[in-house]
Order: C-alpha cells, then sequence, then structure tokens
C-alpha cells in the first residue's frame, strides 16, 4: 500500500543538536496548526442569506417535484389494469386518470414541504392499496374459476 502513495518532500526538524528529516505522506495530516484546528474543530454555522435559502428551497423543491412525477407516472402506469366500465359506461382507467390529475393540479403551487411530503406519501399509500386491492380481488376470481371449473 506504501508503494502507491504519493511523496511529498521531504520535511527536515532540528531539534538543539539534532536534525532530523522526515519523509511526509499525503495522508499524514495538516502542515500547520491552523489547517489541523480548522479541520477538527466545529466550526460556527454560517448563517444564510436569501440566495443561498432561495437555493436550498429550489433544491428541495426540485427533489419532491421529482418524486411527484415519478408518483403521477406511477398512477398512470396502475390504471393500465382498470379496464372495466363504471354504470355510466366509462373505463375507470380514464375515471382514475382524470382524478389524479385534478388532485395534482390542484396541490401544483403548493410551497410548504410538509404539505407536498404528506400529499406524496398519501399518494403512494393509494395507488399501493388500490394494486393491492386489485391484486386481492383477481387471485380470488381465479379460484372462483377454478372451483367452479372442476
Amino acid at each position: 500500500m506504501i508503494a502507491y502513495l504519493r511523496r511529498c518532500p521531504s520535511l527536515t526538524i532540528v531539534c538543539g543538536n539534532n536534525v532530523v528529516s522526515l519523509q511526509r505522506f499525503l495522508h499524514n495530516g495538516p502542515d500547520t496548526l491552523e489547517e489541523l484546528l480548522n479541520r477538527h474543530l466545529v466550526k460556527k454555522e454560517k448563517s444564510l442569506d436569501d440566495e443561498e435559502e432561495e437555493s436550498l428551497n429550489r433544491q428541495r423543491l426540485t427533489s419532491t417535484r421529482r418524486e411527484a412525477l415519478g408518483l403521477y407516472r406511477d398512477i398512470l402506469r396502475a390504471t393500465r389494469f382498470f379496464m372495466w366500465p363504471d354504470s355510466r359506461g366509462i373505463l375507470w382507467r380514464d375515471i382514475l386518470r382524470e382524478n389524479a390529475r385534478k388532485e395534482f393540479e390542484e396541490a401544483r403551487f403548493e410551497k410548504d414541504p410538509e404539505v407536498v411530503t404528506r400529499l406524496l406519501i398519501g399518494g403512494r399509500d393509494a395507488v399501493e392499496s388500490a394494486l393491492e386491492k386489485l391484486a386481492e380481488k383477481q387471485r380470488h376470481q381465479i379460484q372462483k374459476e377454478r372451483g367452479d371449473g372442476r
């Protein structure tokens, strides 16, 4: 492992009559006391100015935006399985897609991260719950058909 380390110029220390020469490696640590203190002491938190705070908010919104788009895509994918019509003759797939679009449009300009997170979690839970119920219903239907067919 030492063969892979890059070497720095040698360091010469004079202690009284003794001269000590050391070969330093990059991993040996800081060069100065100030560098050592800066690396290991807890620094005061800098107060964020408006631009930095706005940048952080943008980053948070960007990540939640990505999550929201992912959720919307998952909803559209999940609605592919709802191919039967309701009492009016409209496919459930279209009804679910329309309702999802309305929900997303209503929450489009929401800025509170807590509310956005709550909406995203609720949406994920609703999609998972709907798919689980659909799968369970299909299992029962298959068992019913197998039982009647025998």
